[in-house]
């Protein structure tokens, strides 16, 4: 049975350092997160790919346990719902920002 994996998104990542010699530039801040963003959205379509598989297995008859497919299709479901939240996040913080004023 493979294991759930948690979001690579929550590991810390060193955006910016007080060090004026090791300052990260906008453009690489962009890159990283870009990259953690694409990470997780990969991520994501691999649990939705899996649980199909899965599902197209055992309508097949090539699965006869339905616990692995049930698994499967919860790990997908509980990844949608956890990459629907950060993105609810991330909108609500950029309306904040768009609020304040200058």
């Amino acid at each position: 049975m493979e294991r759930i994996s948690p979001f690579k998104l929550n590991q810390p990542t060193n955006l910016r350092n007080d060090s004026i010699s090791q300052r990260v530039t906008p453009s690489e801040a962009h890159q990283k997160f870009s990259s953690a963003l694409k990470s997780a959205i990969n991520e994501l379509n691999q649990s939705q790919i899996q649980s199909d598989i899965a599902t197209n297995k055992f309508i097949k008859g090539e699965i006869t346990d339905i616990h692995d497919v049930m698994i499967a299709a919860q790990k997908a479901s509980i990844t949608r719902q956890a990459a629907i939240e950060v993105r609810n996040k991330v909108i609500d913080a950029y309306k904040e920002i768009m609020r304040m004023q200058i």
